[in-house]
């Protein structure tokens, strides 16, 4: 473990980096708003999720708006602040990797938190905005042809290694979204089948 960490060139700044940004990602926004709002739970009622969809059938379009832009800033504050420190590209995506994990599952919930899209790409918009960019295109063409977001997302997020590298970005931080597309991808799978799954046609009288 310590060689994996030295081959990383993470020292001890960078793992309490890394800690922090977790702990950063556990602030999940629309369990707090929700809570603060109606004293309920996000994850009981609506659709039983904790993203900001869920909360804008509750509270309306400022709940999700708020919801959105909180999350989006938490992975963006986690990313900036490694950059501030100067630390490498890879420390920076570990960064990511943590406050994404968080936002999934934070420990003060029992680990039952969102599913990391806008926590994941505020962080990646400020590591790449390039990559940002490439891979809200690929979503965006997708969504022209499909109207399956969750699909779609999925998609950019898994193809997010091979347009790292496209965009120039070294191949061992390219590796290293590979886990980051499983932080996203592996939380929608529930939804995915259902968006892939064809409906029955109805019976003609």
């Amino acid at each position: 473990m310590s060689a994996i960490v030295q081959d990383f060139g993470l020292r001890l700044p960078q793992l309490l980096g890394v800690f922090a940004a977790y702990v950063l990602g556990c602030f999940n926004t629309g369990y707090y708003i929700v809570r603060w709002k109606t004293g309920q739970d996000l994850r009981t009622i609506g659709s039983g999720t904790a993203g900001a969809k869920n909360v804008g059938r509750i509270l309306g379009p400022w709940g999700f708006g708020a919801t959105l832009l909180g999350d989006i800033l938490k992975g963006g504050l986690a990313v900036q602040a490694g950059r501030l420190a100067d630390w490498s590209a890879v420390a920076c995506v570990l960064l990511l990797l943590a406050v994404t994990a968080g936002h999934n599952w934070p420990a003060q919930l029992g680990f039952r938190g969102g599913k990391g899209v806008a926590t994941s790409f505020g962080g990646l918009m400020l590591f790449n905005p390039i990559l940002a960019g490439a891979m809200l295109g690929v979503c965006g063409v997708l969504l022209a042809v499909t109207r399956r977001f969750t699909f779609c997302a999925a998609v950019s997020y898994a193809l997010s290694p091979a347009l790292a590298m496209l965009c120039g970005i070294d191949r061992t931080v390219a590796l290293l979204l590979i886990p980051l597309a499983g932080l996203v991808v592996l939380p929608h799978l529930p939804n995915l089948r259902k968006e892939l799954t064809p409906k029955s046609d109805s019976v003609q009288r």
